[in-house]
């Protein structure tokens, strides 16, 4: 069997099977004690400096606490370990030193709900432990669009899970995802901050089809995603270009396997770049997914380290360029223990080029 049938038998095999979790109750109350700010009256920006300097680190312990396991027994490759030897990286390398570390703070449910249906929140809140740490994922992410919108730190990095991009309204977990938290973060950027046009990179292996279909006929925000069509959810047709006044700002761009680091940055710079210059964003989202490096578990592209480092630095450029350096990027998939620690490694240093 060839590496892609491979990795596309075993992700059907995951999603065939029904994933459990520890039913605990979940509180009523909110998880964080700070609510957000208020909204930015039309025409302003909240707290924005174009003097803004440094990477900051969004983490919580509590990211460890959420287990996927399978009926059978086993367990799917969305587990703690993945923030445990990214984290041991990090320090080896003296880049948690080197950053502003941040906990997450901001109370997510409203934003949350303002985003999925009730039906689907109120499902996935019946889900214990799983449905608060994914609740402080998108916390996280919430609070790393405070943190660089209120010049705090020029860009973060939120080494957050469960990941987000898959995570639609089926009231269940899609694709490991919970709530969409880069879609959710984006609209947060521009409701509560004033930030009008975001741009979203996602170079996870697997297209963000969540993301997509937040955004499909909305000309606020461009939405870019290189992936293999062939893998899960088998969605991202090129083809698929947006509707409406969105028309032409959803960007998929199918990789095959075996797409080497001169395949995916081919497309950044032919397709992305001039999309981004015609666009004029005011604020960057990454959903910085590493199973697009080689020898992941699900994934089957042959992108080296020097790959996260080329596209990290084309996408501050961006942020430079146009938005004061304002970056947010958001950990989705990775799942080869090693190689998503040296990939988020790569990641960060270049962030902490600045």
């Amino acid at each position: 069997m060839d590496r892609r049938n491979f990795v596309k038998s075993s992700a059907a095999a995951l999603g065939a099977l029904p994933v459990l979790t520890t039913a605990l109750p979940v509180r009523d109350g909110p998880l964080h004690a700070r609510t957000e700010p208020s909204p930015v009256s039309p025409g302003g920006i909240s707290g924005t400096s174009p003097q803004a300097a440094g990477t900051a680190l969004i983490y919580d312990p509590r990211y460890l606490d959420h287990v996927l396991i399978r009926p059978d027994g086993g367990r799917p490759p969305e587990i703690p370990e993945r923030l445990v030897r990214m984290r041991a990286e990090l320090e080896a390398r003296g880049l948690i030193e080197a950053t502003v570390p941040v906990a997450p703070t901001v109370d997510p449910l409203l934003r949350i709900r303002a985003h999925h249906t009730g039906e689907h929140v109120d499902s996935v809140r019946q889900l214990g432990t799983s449905a608060t740490v994914a609740e402080l994922a998108v916390s996280g992410a919430l609070t790393g669009v405070d943190v660089v919108a209120e010049g705090r730190a020029r860009n973060v990095f939120c080494a957050i899970r469960p990941p987000g991009h898959h995570a639609n309204n089926t009231g269940a977990e899609e694709g490991f995802c919970y709530y969409s938290n880069a879609a959710i973060a984006a609209k947060y950027a521009q409701e509560i901050h004033g930030h009008e046009k975001v741009l979203v990179i996602d170079w996870d292996y697997h297209h963000g089809n969540a993301t997509q279909n937040a955004f499909y006929d909305d000309p606020s925000v461009l939405f870019f995603s290189s992936h293999d069509w062939a893998a899960y959810p088998g969605t991202g047709d090129p083809s698929l270009t947006g509707e409406g006044e969105g028309t032409g700002l959803n960007i998929n761009v199918h990789l095959d396997c075996g797409s080497s680091d001169a395949d995916m940055l081919r497309y950044w710079d032919n397709t992305l770049s001039p999309a981004v210059a015609a666009f004029d964003p005011d604020f960057v989202i990454v959903s910085a997914g590493f199973d697009s490096r080689r020898d992941d578990l699900l994934g089957c592209f042959d992108l080296t380290d020097d790959a996260f480092r080329r596209m990290t630095r084309m996408a501050m450029d961006y942020a430079d360029s146009c938005c004061e350096g304002r970056l947010v990027s958001l950990l989705e998939g990775g799942y080869n223990l090693d190689g998503t620690a040296l990939a988020a490694a790569a990641h960060v240093e270049t962030l902490l080029e600045h």
